[in-house]
């Protein structure tokens, strides 16, 4: 039997990850779960941070202070939930009759408490209760159910699904539903996919190293992981400035193996990814790995870095981003699903969120119809016998 391997972890990951058990919002148990790690592995990773910090960290808040805080963060969930309310109600306040606000209120009631959604839409508990207790078809009770459980996959997905997805997804757990009638219930509820957004190149191929041929010749469907790696740079813009972020994908299962953020696009940016990757993967010599022209991945430094571990050396044609088509998806459906999303005042604060996108979502929660609608987690697991080691 093949020996079970024990995964690694670069500090930037274990940071990351670290930072969403303390501030996402989440147990300490259901983070581990997120991100395929033992309880006890993360643990031991924020009782470490927590002893680095000791001597440096805040002093202890008052009784009032805790009050005041607790306040604030009560103050904080009502304004988010009234936030998210407004942008799912539409019209509803303006236009809607008893009958749509109703049918309203029991699509959401999986998200929001039933009287704060009677009080935004100006009708009484009593008449929602009563409204429900009129009597119905099995057919409307089905649709009824199946329309619930269609709004919290396509909420899940951070509002990216459209109806193939959510039909995927809604199969995986067990429920046998028609594609179409996924699509009925999307449609009644105005739930759609986000249009996707044309990506913007990084780095700059105007330098004097020398640059690979292609190798990979747009062969993007390797039969094995660990045999073809593609990689790339894209940026995010915070209130303090760009946030870079390089990201090293298999082809194979789409996963992104590495990654890494810095404010600056230099080699150690592009490097940190690749240690990332080499690290937690650890593959056989004659690996292609394949990027654009860009002076970071041309460099002696990352060059060096490839040759020592055998690993092949493919760049895509000069101005042509469709030779690394793969990465150029990913960051486009990064973009739609976060970054155009989301304004960050930090760079602390989009760290977080594209950790948790990467590592939580999209390898782990997020189905891909190049992949029969699998998860890059499911679809590797499911070619190799042998489970990775927490």
């Amino acid at each position: 039997m093949e020996r079970r391997k024990r995964r690694k972890f670069s500090e930037e990951f274990k940071a990351e990850a670290v930072r969403l058990a303390r501030e996402g919002g989440k147990s300490l148990s259901q983070v581990a779960k997120d991100l395929d790690l033992t309880e006890s592995a993360l643990r031991q990773w924020v009782q470490h941070a927590e002893r680095s910090e000791a001597p440096t960290g805040p002093e202890p808040l008052s009784p009032s202070e805790r009050e005041e805080l607790l306040q604030l963060r009560k103050e904080n969930r009502q304004l988010l939930m009234e936030r998210d309310f407004l942008k799912k109600a539409g019209g509803l306040l303006r236009e809607g009759g008893l009958e749509v606000k109703f049918e309203f209120i029991d699509a959401q009631k999986a998200f929001f408490p039933v009287e704060f959604l009677c009080e935004q839409l100006g009708v009484s508990r009593s008449g929602y209760y009563a409204w429900r207790e009129r009597p119905e078809s099995a057919r409307q009770q089905q649709d009824k159910q199946l329309a619930e459980e269609v709004a919290k996959v396509h909420q899940e997905s951070r509002g990216t699904y459209g109806s193939p997805r959510v039909h995927a997804e809604m199969r995986a757990r067990g429920r046998k539903v028609s594609r179409k009638r996924v699509a009925r219930l999307m449609e009644e509820q105005k739930l759609q996919a986000r249009k996707k957004r044309r990506a913007v190149r990084t780095t700059d191929s105007k330098h004097p190293n020398p640059v690979a041929p292609n190798v990979l010749e747009r062969d993007f469907s390797p039969d094995k992981p660990n045999s073809t790696w593609s990689t790339d740079i894209t940026y995010i813009w915070t209130g303090e400035g760009w946030l870079y972020l390089a990201v090293v994908l298999d082809l194979f299962s789409r996963m992104v193996v590495g990654w890494s953020m810095s404010e600056h696009i230099d080699t150690p940016l592009v490097l940190g990814a690749l240690e990332m990757a080499l690290e937690g993967r650890q593959p056989p010599k004659g690996l292609i790995h394949h990027s654009d022209r860009g002076s970071q991945y041309a460099s002696a430094e990352y060059q060096q870095a490839l040759a020592s571990r055998g690993i092949q050396c493919s760049m895509s044609r000069k101005g042509n981003c469709w030779d690394n088509a793969v990465v150029e998806s990913f960051f486009s459906s990064l973009k739609m699903e976060l970054v155009y999303q989301t304004q960050f005042d930090t760079r602390h604060q989009a760290r977080s969120a594209l950790f948790e996108y990467i590592e939580v979502f999209y390898n782990r929660t997020r189905r891909h119809s190049t992949m029969g609608y699998m998860t890059p987690l499911e679809f590797e697991r499911a070619a190799l016998p042998v489970k990775l080691a927490a």
